[in-house]
């Protein structure tokens, strides 16, 4: 789609409509949203297009903090400015908070809500679908050439290898990209530039470090889950082992079980995979601390964006810049392949998960149904499978 045929500014009462939209019905982690974003903002809508929706993903899991959301800010920043960005952010949180509080009232209130490992064990393969799904939509988006294909091969051995998503991958790959697409003949501020807003973004998670007022829960939730936004790489999914460490290991804030249910829930909740950090903090801290919680984890990649954009902006058509967009972005593809594996062997323990996973595909690139259809059938699935086979091995790490 030509550049002049995009809407070059969109009201942000549109933007909020679509990702509050967005934040209740779309399903099936970081991958999906993405690629739900493309499908709808590109192909349907034509808000953004092919380009900028790459470079957004690109730059996006170049930087610490949760994907979707931070795509999700990207898209409004280019078409509402700084306020659109803030608006459109929050607006694709917000439904997904209110499911997930309302849901930990409801766990807390009852001691338990046992239907939700029945629903683990049939929306979780479901969601490895729509992961797989999405990003064979993304690779048409933006591999072009066999330097992306060996760069992605790479990022994917070294994500199954290591068992995580790692920072370096994204940065080497998107070096690559400047050595190999770019032009190292022209002007060298640009490559210093590009440097800058990525090298130094870790000195605004720096600030997550600042002794302030923590002698109080909220505090100390606060001050962890802006760590968590912060320091962390990589689709939604992969601050999992991030937050087991500080929640279950560390604090003790919570146990293996109640670790375990609220990954769950993200998972199988709308929107992004990291609003967990909603059920943790009123698990352990009521509402007040849910909303700690939440604020905590996303305000980062707020900041993050918001500081990339306009750089990125100014220097888009620069060559070095370019560069380094095509490398990441295949190095995103590659870990987004890694962490289905990685994730996988989590969901997909017997023959009916990969059945359900085998399914799921087939509806997806045959029918194309929408993701919440394929997600309540999964669940359905689960609640009636799950009591009959008894399977042992869900949550069992």
């Amino acid at each position: 789609m030509a550049d002049s045929t995009v809407a070059r500014r969109v009201p942000i009462k549109d933007l909020v409509r679509y990702y509050l939209r967005l934040g209740l019905l779309g399903f099936g982690g970081p991958v999906a949203l993405v690629g739900q974003m493309e499908r709808e903002l590109v192909a349907g809508k034509g808000w953004v297009t092919k380009e900028e929706m790459r470079e957004g993903i690109a730059v996006c899991q170049s930087l610490p903090g949760p994907l979707a959301i931070q795509v999700g800010i990207w898209l409004s920043y280019l078409r509402g400015g700084f306020w659109g960005a803030w608006a459109g952010g929050w607006a694709f949180i917000l439904p997904n908070f209110v499911i997930v509080a309302t849901l930990a009232a409801l766990y807390v209130h009852f001691g338990g809500l046992p239907w939700v490992t029945a629903i683990f064990y049939g929306v979780s393969p479901a969601v490895i679908a729509l992961i797989l799904h999405s990003c064979y939509r993304l690779t048409k988006l933006g591999m072009d050439d066999w330097l992306q294909w060996v760069l992605a091969g790479v990022a994917f051995a070294v994500t199954v290898a290591v068992r995580a998503e790692v920072a370096w991958i994204f940065l080497a790959s998107g070096v690559v990209g400047v050595l190999y697409y770019g032009s190292l003949l022209r002007a060298r501020a640009a490559a210093s530039t590009t440097s800058s807003f990525l090298i130094g973004l870790p000195l605004v998670a720096g600030g997550a470090d600042a002794s302030a007022a923590t002698s109080t829960m909220l505090g100390k939730l606060f001050v962890f889950f802006l760590k968590a936004g912060s320091l962390t790489f990589g689709s939604g999914l992969v601050i999992v082992p991030f937050l087991e460490k500080g929640l279950v290991q560390q604090t003790g804030w919570l146990n293996e079980r109640e670790f375990l249910v609220a990954v769950a829930m993200g998972m199988m909740s709308p929107g992004p995979v990291v609003i967990t950090a909603t059920f943790v903090g009123f698990l352990v801290a009521g509402f007040w601390g849910a909303l700690t919680a939440t604020i905590g984890i996303f305000l980062p990649s707020f900041l993050l964006v918001l500081i990339v954009a306009p750089v990125l902006m100014r220097y888009r058509t620069n060559p070095t810049v370019q560069g380094f967009i095509k490398g990441a972005y295949a190095a995103a593809i590659g870990t987004i392949l890694g962490a289905c594996v990685l994730l996988g062997r989590i969901a997909i323990g017997d023959w009916l998960t990969a059945l359900v996973t085998l399914a799921s595909l087939v509806v997806l690139f045959r029918w194309k149904v929408s993701n919440p259809l394929l997600i309540a059938c999964a669940a359905v699935i689960g609640l009636v499978a799950y009591p009959l086979l008894q399977p042992g091995w869900v949550f069992v790490k």
